[in-house]
């Protein structure tokens, strides 16, 4: 991470940390250098598309078998970073819009159901801690490389998705989630740098869950997540990527569901430059061992334009 960077070098690389965070699934991100120090008072503006299919595991206690989905996202994020307090600090924001197939027996019977419209809206708001200080671009490449950086941050998913109480299938999940998490970013050579998280999901009630007049409460959603990034150049980066997510028991009017999640997902990354102010993300995931809940592969790629 000791590399001198010229101001073109150091747009380039700032979209490492914008990249990091537009996802098309909720609640199992692989999201590797979402931490990155970055220069205050720069913009970007981050366009994508995401596609995951595959099983859902549920409870075998219920009669819904074989359910199986296609979930395609296009998203828009906005993201600028400021100075808070002499710390680096980024708002993000991101919009999905959804296109959605389930398929699944039911009593026996072949149902197949599709949605389309928009998804929960993300917003989060980061701070780095400790090894970052609000830097401004142009004094940005004479800042001490390779510190250890701990930061912060709280995503916030609102209710704004589609969403109807009298069915099963449903883009939107018509409550709020909150996340707060902590970080560790480890620079562990040149050009090698470990990622670590910890958080947990809060959620609020569904007041309106199938058919309508059912009270849907869920546990919280413990989830971690480990990442190894390689530096090939300043501007050109790729990751592997692990995430642990536990817990999330919910109930239906107080009555408690056995659907505990305990799953295991892994990924990869890669940052491409695409020009000066510009880069591409690709990235893939999959689950690894899934006891209840979504076993999917994912693919996404997104393009962002940075400028200050």
């Amino acid at each position: 991470m000791n590399i001198v960077l010229n101001k073109s070098g150091i747009l380039i690389l700032l979209f490492t940390g914008f990249l990091g965070f537009s996802k098309v699934t909720r609640g199992q991100d692989l999201e590797p250098r979402a931490y990155t120090w970055l220069p205050v008072n720069v913009t970007a503006i981050t366009p994508g598309y995401g596609y995951s299919t595959g099983d859902v595991v549920t409870d075998p206690a219920i009669p819904i078998k074989d359910l199986k989905g296609k979930i395609g996202t296009m998203s828009l994020g906005l993201a600028h970073t400021f100075n808070m307090f002499g710390l680096t600090a980024q708002l993000y924001g991101v919009l999905p819009y959804t296109k959605a197939q389930a398929s699944a027996e039911l009593n026996g019977q072949a149902r197949t159901e599709n949605r389309t419209g928009l998804s929960d809206m993300r917003f989060r708001i980061s701070a780095l801690l400790l090894g970052a200080p609000a830097t401004a671009l142009k004094d940005f490449a004479k800042r001490k490389a390779g510190r250890t950086i701990l930061g912060a941050s709280l995503t916030v998913q609102a209710p704004t998705g589609q969403y109807f109480p009298d069915k099963i299938i449903n883009i939107g999940a018509n409550r709020w989630g909150f996340k707060p998490e902590l970080a560790i970013s480890q620079p562990l050579h040149k050009r090698w740098l470990l990622d670590m998280y910890a958080a947990v999901w809060l959620y609020t009630q569904n007041k309106s869950y199938y058919t309508g007049n059912t009270l849907r409460s869920q546990d919280p959603v413990g989830a971690f997540q480990a990442h190894t990034s390689y530096n090939f150049k300043p501007n050109l980066w790729a990751a592997i990527n692990a995430t642990y997510y536990v817990g999330g028991n919910s109930s239906l009017d107080g009555i408690t569901k056995d659907d505990r999640l305990s799953n295991f997902r892994i990924g990869t990354t890669l940052v491409l430059p695409t020009g000066k102010k510009s880069a591409l993300r690709l990235a893939y995931s999959k689950g690894a061992v899934v006891v209840v809940g979504t076993d999917f592969s994912s693919f996404s790629v997104s393009w962002t334009y940075t400028w200050y």
